[in-house]
């Protein structure tokens, strides 16, 4: 029986998702070992980033269920087993970035996680360098998740900073974490303060961005970003109409660009403006409550329809609609098996392995 060439052989398993490619690994061992080269593993993922296939939404509902949804279809949800299995542990999401999770439990354990091969790794602990006070003093600590194609390495930051009043005691530092070497390393310290007791950055063009505060009576929020590359901090200026207004701001990451979620009141009247960054930000989104559809509960952006003419939305924390940029249409998804509540994500399924990368 005549054989198909290599070649096209990898363009047919391109197009395969992770489910179909796992199990097509018992064909043969050419196959397997296709499947598992490094090569092929990062040709499957850019396709489907690219292609926008092989994405699915991730539930977390009462801090330890995981459920996933595929992006594709949006019909019905998928409990996952996540790595601690049935330990009713809290657990957060860390980041997501190219099929990896990072999660974190009560006990500060950190966890990288791909749900589509079902493989999971600790990452070692890493202790706090600076001298605690005598005294109790606010503890603040920050992370963020993400890939530096430079150094092809998978890279998991954190921020801590603990503080007194008037800054009667304050010391930070900031670490990385290195898959490829499996350790952690400090680096230079940072020169803002971390405003909330826990907070998670979004990964977008190469970078972590959070939101802080350039000196502790500073009002207003301030947007910083964390190279994967270089390793060094930079601000980020918000849009300009977000200067002069009291807001209350969120982020999100959506199809790759940095989203800014901004909240304020005009003219007795309450706002929501969807800001995207690109080459620079652009207002995606605004709507009043007198004249939303939506309503005016929590409202997070998760990601662009494959035509792009659409947004998908998760409202309130319990269910999705998708948002019609031309018409400004609202229409409602309607998915088996939601749970009453969630938090969610947005990640690409792929191949990404978790061993020490080499």
């Amino acid at each position: 029986m005549a054989t198909l060439p290599h070649e096209m052989t990898i363009e047919i398993l391109l197009r395969l998702s992770v489910k179909d490619l796992l199990r097509f690994k018992c064909v043969s061992k050419p196959w397997c070992s296709s499947i598992d080269d490094p090569d092929f593993i990062k040709l499957h993922l850019s396709h489907s980033v690219k292609t926008n296939t092989n994405h699915s939404l991730i539930l977390r509902h009462c801090e330890y269920h995981f459920f996933s949804v595929n992006y594709d279809s949006l019909k019905t949800t998928q409990r996952l087993n996540h790595p601690l299995g049935e330990q009713k542990t809290p657990i957060k999401i860390l980041g997501t970035c190219n099929g990896l999770l990072a999660l974190i439990d009560d006990n500060g354990r950190i966890f990288l996680w791909n749900p589509s091969t079902r493989k999971s790794q600790v990452l070692p602990t890493t202790e706090i360098e600076f001298s605690s006070p005598s005294i109790f003093f606010p503890r603040s600590t920050y992370y963020g998740f993400g890939y530096d194609s430079i150094s092809d390495d998978y890279k998991l930051v954190r921020m801590v900073q603990v503080h007194g009043k008037n800054n009667s005691y304050l010391h930070s530092e900031a670490k990385v974490y290195s898959l490829r070497s499996n350790s952690w390393r400090r680096i230079k310290d940072f020169c803002f303060y971390l405003s909330f007791y826990r907070e998670f950055g979004f990964l977008a063009d190469n970078a972590l961005y959070w939101m802080v505060l350039k000196t502790p009576q500073s009002g207003n929020k301030s947007l910083v970003g964390f190279d994967l590359g270089t390793e060094e901090f930079r601000f980020v200026e918000l849009p300009d109409s977000c200067l002069n207004k009291r807001f209350c701001m969120n982020m999100k990451a959506m199809g790759g660009y940095l989203c800014l979620i901004a909240t304020y009141t005009e003219f007795n009247d309450d706002v929501v403006d969807i800001w995207i960054m690109k080459e620079s930000w652009m207002k995606l989104i605004s709507w009043k409550k007198s004249e939303s559809i939506l309503g005016f509960p929590i409202v997070i952006p998760l990601a662009f329809s494959k035509s792009g003419d659409k947004v998908l939305f998760s409202i309130a924390l319990h269910k999705f609609v998708w948002y019609d940029l031309g018409s400004k249409r609202v229409e409602n998804v309607g998915i088996r098996g939601l749970p009453s509540s969630f938090d969610v994500d947005l990640y690409v399924e792929s191949l990404v392995p978790l061993m020490v990368m080499l």
